[in-house]
């Protein structure tokens, strides 16, 4: 499936010569109902829903994906005011899982969460992948993974672009400073097989489309 990921430049032109994306650390999302998309009165699923959080971000990251680049207001919150990127990914079906949005909070299953059998994991996965229906703009396709070797340097965790996250396109924010041959660049061998265009903002509707005037992009 092709899916976009969308980033501040000034880090990620590091990581496109580094060939990586940055995931995502759980206990520092912009959502504070990240994970907590359940009815929450009862102080028992209240503690036990904590507990689950607490010990997924030790282990596990996130990488957030939307199936659609052409949103302003994606670009806005999370490509720094259209001065960022936006970075096109095949990923396998497999590897993703869909969001869903809701305007309540679930109900949580207790009795079917603290069964170690593939009911719990039913159960959990309801509340990873639902989020308040106030999101449904960013068409939300999201990934855990295991959170390996923290990067020296950054003290940050990163996933390495693979058969399985398979960079197809750069796409370069409207506002964005980043010429042609800094994208070019970054990307060193992977240049010739990577789409790399401007964007602009549409002159009839409120949408990012593409530039096709390549001589207004140098």
């Amino acid at each position: 499936m092709r899916v976009y990921h969308f980033v501040n430049e000034e880090h990620e032109i590091g990581n496109l010569r580094r060939k990586r994306l940055k995931i995502a650390n759980l206990t520092e999302l912009n959502d504070p109902f990240e994970l907590f998309g359940v009815e929450m009165s009862n102080n028992q699923v209240r503690r036990a829903f904590e507990k689950m959080k607490r010990e997924l971000s030790e282990n596990r990251g996130i990488l957030c994906f939307s199936e659609d680049w052409s949103n302003p207001v994606v670009w806005s919150h999370y490509a720094n005011h259209h001065k960022g990127l936006c970075l096109g990914f095949e990923v396998p079906d497999e590897c993703l899982g869909q969001v869903h949005y809701s305007r309540k909070r679930l109900v949580a299953d207790l009795e079917k969460l603290s069964n170690p059998s593939s009911l719990a994991l039913d159960e959990a996965r309801k509340f990873l992948f639902t989020k308040y229906s106030h999101w449904r703009y960013e068409k939300e396709h999201r990934s855990f993974v295991t959170l390996e070797d923290k990067d020296p340097e950054t003290g940050l965790y990163f996933v390495d672009f693979s058969d399985r996250l398979r960079l197809e396109s750069v796409i370069v924010g409207a506002r964005s400073t980043a010429s042609r041959a800094d994208i070019r660049s970054a990307l060193g061998e992977l240049a010739t097989g990577v789409e790399v265009f401007k964007a602009r903002l549409a002159f009839k509707k409120f949408k990012v489309v593409r530039q096709r005037k390549q001589q207004l992009w140098v």
